[in-house]
């Protein structure tokens, strides 16, 4: 439960990435095919360079000295800074969003049913993970399970790297 409401400071942090993406995106988006297409290069080669990091992870022990009873509102707050300093969030809000995006249209109300629906998206995605680090937090601690869950993880970064390259903005 603490990692679900924690999360809100996740939420937090990608909403204001994704205003601020928006609104600079928007001016990009209007002036320069090429600076998009270095936005999406490199947001590609750097999924895949995690990708390999990943599947090339000796999966670390797992520290469970923490204590566990710190207050949600500091859950949160380190949450937002985590997500605020995460260059995989804003990477996705530069490189992947504007391909969605057409530039024909008003630009801002389509970023803005985007980043809505991405921060649904990512609240669900919070609740998954703090039901599976209810139920599948000793399964995970064992390396052989993290070492193959990373190598998962590493597949779906490369997959969707892979995929920004073959995508074509209409």
């Amino acid at each position: 439960m603490k990692a679900f409401v924690g999360g809100t400071g996740r939420l937090l942090a990608f909403a204001m990435m994704l205003a601020l993406a928006a609104t600079g995106l928007a001016v990009v988006l209007h002036a320069s095919e090429w600076i998009f297409l270095a936005i999406k290069l490199a947001g590609a080669a750097y999924l895949i360079w995690l990708a390999i990091q990943l599947w090339r992870s000796d999966a670390p022990a797992i520290d469970t000295s923490q204590p566990q009873d710190a207050a949600l509102t500091r859950i949160a707050r380190q949450e937002f800074f985590v997500a605020a300093g995460n260059p995989k969030a804003i990477l996705v809000f530069t490189a992947f969003l504007p391909q969605f995006v057409d530039v024909a249209q008003p630009i801002l109300p389509q970023f803005a049913a985007l980043g809505a629906s991405f921060l649904v998206l990512e609240w669900v995605a919070i609740a998954l993970y703090s039901w599976a680090g209810m139920y599948l937090g000793k399964w995970l601690m064992r390396a052989k399970i993290r070492r193959w869950f990373n190598r998962c993880c590493g597949g779906f970064l490369a997959a969707i790297g892979v995929s920004f390259l073959l995508f074509r903005r209409g």
